[in-house]
């Protein structure tokens, strides 16, 4: 489905930003624009319920700066959840720059639409993923919406994709405390949290702090600060180098330190390993056999902490 698609159906969920109709109905009068919405928007809002019926747990993935790994963070825990047995669906929200594709190892794929809804892709049989770049006819052609557009598709994701029942659906999201977090948060508000993802620098923790308290204004729980990239996994060793040097024993630095300030859950640092962005762009896996040992542990040991913190619920 191409993207001018989602454009007619935008417009035809939101008669009041499309052109009106040309004719009148036989009684010579138009169909009331307001009355239209209302009719679409009850629509929506009860396959919405119908769909997050059947998923136990939603985990929104959010991040106050871009580049922090958010993506590969999301891909990693929704494939090592899916090796634990669970069933995992992995939404990409980021409508400008979808990249669950690429790292799952789907990209160029088209999704197809049943009577039950829009199909999402299938990448073990109980791992699957939706992204806008599998409703994009041309691989590298951008997506330039404004605000309401991106809204109504995020959520015509969650009311109209068919995920069928889901122990975990995990939302990725784009940076910030924008249109699309917002529209998430909104549309999914049972939704068990939000983990945040940052890096150990100043100037990524700064804007961290931010995504917390954007997760508090929303109602949203923070489950937890992930430090990703937080140091190097040694080549001879395999163990994980911190990547200010040994700090002394019970200080904190980076994202745990932030956590202890803002009052939330630390659940783990994740360090960079030379395979890393490789596997990454060949859409394997960073919890397989394959995976640098360090980094495989550390989304063991950071799975693990999420359990407990949404047991603890």
């Amino acid at each position: 489905m191409a993207s001018d698609d989602w454009r007619k159906s935008y417009e035809q969920t939101n008669p009041d930003d499309a052109p009106p109709p040309a004719e009148a109905d036989d009684s010579g009068l138009r169909p009331s624009p307001t009355l239209e919405r209302m009719k679409q928007e009850a629509a929506m809002a009860q396959r919405t319920k119908q769909h997050l019926g059947a998923i136990k747990h939603k985990l929104i993935v959010l991040s106050g700066k871009g580049g922090v790994g958010k993506s590969t963070v999301t891909v990693n825990l929704g494939w090592e959840l899916a090796l634990r047995d669970f069933t995992v669906g992995l939404l990409d929200a980021d409508i400008h720059g979808p990249n669950l594709p690429l790292l799952l190892g789907v990209e160029g794929l088209h999704a197809s639409a049943t009577p039950e809804g829009i199909e999402p892709i299938d990448i073990l049989p109980n791992l699957k993923v939706m992204s806008v770049s599998f409703l994009i006819a041309e691989d590298n052609a951008p997506v330039i919406w404004r605000g309401p557009i991106k809204g109504q598709l995020i959520k015509q994701f969650i009311s109209d994709v068919d995920w069928g029942l889901l122990d975990w659906l995990i939302i990725d999201n784009p940076p910030g405390t924008g249109d699309e977090p917002l529209t998430v948060a909104q549309t999914i508000p049972d939704a068990d949290g939000a983990i945040i993802v940052t890096l150990p620098q100043e100037v990524s923790l700064m804007d961290c702090r931010k995504a917390i308290n954007f997760a508090r204004a929303v109602g949203l729980r923070v489950l937890g600060v992930v430090e990703n990239m937080s140091g190097f996994v040694c080549p001879h060793c395999n163990q994980p180098i911190e990547l200010f040097g040994v700090s002394s024993p019970g200080e904190l630095r980076g994202g745990e330190k932030m956590a202890q300030e803002m009052g939330v859950p630390f659940l783990g640092k994740i360090p960079m390993a030379a395979q890393v962005a490789a596997m990454g762009d060949a859409g394997q896996s960073l919890v397989g056999p394959m995976a640098p040992e360090g980094v495989r542990e550390a989304y063991k040991r950071l799975t693990d902490r999420l359990l407990i913190e949404v047991a603890s619920l």
